[in-house]
């Protein structure tokens, strides 16, 4: 039978899904790209099936490929038919999640994708690291505002959501884990506790050691 399949990289933004995937038990495979800035090995095996060459990508059973983690976040609750990562429509926490689910992938998310090599945005090698360093000052304006914005002990308050996994996931990239721990001290303990969620161990330890 017909499984679905994960394209990753360990610690990479395929985490998110992987996460997901653990915490509904589902069964898929995991085929690791390598490292999309340094191998065109890994980018032709991507750009097959994504055309923007990202992760993570998933392939369903039936063989469409689904992009774009807050896609594949809200398809996995409604395939599995569980509330517990994505409130419910009737649920009043639905509205602030959704608010924030797509503030961190329109929003954060995007300041890794320039970031990260910004020769593929910035032509001038002299400019590059300025570059760098200014959309890093912007993330840490965005991540001060969910902050502002989180509750204890999870993101919503009270109920665990997928909201709690992006944070998890991303606290472990730039600006660094010491950055939150000073100056976003609630994403840093809800990062903290997602780490003890029993069905996710395995999946922090498999992705960041």
């Amino acid at each position: 039978m017909a499984r679905m399949k994960l394209y990753g990289e360990p610690g990479w933004g395929s985490t998110l899904i992987d996460a997901q995937l653990a915490w509904y038990g589902i069964e898929h495979d995991f085929e690791p790209v390598g490292d999309l800035f340094q191998s065109e090995d890994a980018r032709r095996k991507v750009l097959a099936l994504n055309p923007l060459g990202q992760i993570p990508t998933l392939v369903l059973p039936d063989g469409r490929v689904m992009t774009e983690s807050a896609a594949i976040t809200l398809h996995l609750a409604d395939v599995t038919g569980n509330s517990t990562l994505v409130p419910a429509p009737a649920d009043p926490e639905r509205p602030t999640f959704l608010r924030f689910l797509i503030f961190f992938v329109a929003n954060v998310y995007p300041t890794y994708t320039y970031a990260d090599d910004p020769a593929r945005f910035v032509a001038e090698a002299s400019a590059q690291q300025g570059f760098k360093d200014a959309v890093t000052e912007y993330a840490k304006k965005l991540y001060s505002t969910l902050e502002h914005h989180a509750g204890a002990p999870w993101f919503l308050g009270e109920r665990f959501s997928a909201l709690d996994i992006y944070v998890c996931t991303m606290t472990h990239w730039r600006p660094g884990r010491a950055w939150f721990d000073e100056h976003a001290p609630k994403l840093a303990a809800i990062a903290d506790a997602a780490e003890q969620v029993p069905q996710l161990k395995d999946v922090w330890r498999r992705n960041f050691g």
